[in-house]
């Protein structure tokens, strides 16, 4: 077995304009921008500069972008609201609650809260079900991104 350099920037890179491309056609053919909402709870570092950067990414894509910080105290009730208010909007093509959350949360409730097609990690159990099974599922960012690598 041989080693290959990969070329991560380059990939990222195309990644990014196929994206851009997408959605470019979406607006054109349908009239739709897809909106990502993010919501942040608490001021963890390493989860703040990764929402930074996924709203910086999705607005180069063409995209909306909605960033909800919420502060670490936040109770699971309004935390819970916020998403339902997110699952119904229609504005809101995805939803992407960074983690790890405050250890007050229950991640499990809050995973089982988002609206399956709008799970933009594909954690939600019918979700993570569907990609475990083999069928056609939205799979989590981090190891799709290991596939394309490969």
């Amino acid at each position: 077995m041989t080693a290959r350099i990969i070329d991560g920037q380059a990939i990222a890179s195309e990644l990014r304009a196929r994206v851009a491309g997408e959605v470019a056609r979406v607006k054109r053919d349908h009239g739709l921008t897809p909106g990502l909402a993010v919501v942040l709870v608490g001021n963890d570092p390493a989860s703040e500069v990764y929402v930074r950067n996924k709203h910086a990414q999705t607005q180069a894509a063409g995209m909306a972008s909605f960033v909800h910080r919420l502060p670490a105290d936040v109770s699971q009730a309004d935390l819970l609201a916020l998403i339902a208010r997110l699952n119904r909007d229609s504005s809101v093509h995805g939803i992407l609650v960074q983690l790890p959350l405050p250890k007050s949360l229950h991640t499990e409730t809050i995973i089982h809260a988002i609206d399956p097609k709008k799970d933009v990690d594909g954690l939600h159990p019918n979700n993570a079900g569907r990609l475990a099974a083999g069928f056609a599922a939205l799979a989590p960012c981090t190891p799709l991104g290991c596939i394309i690598l490969t």
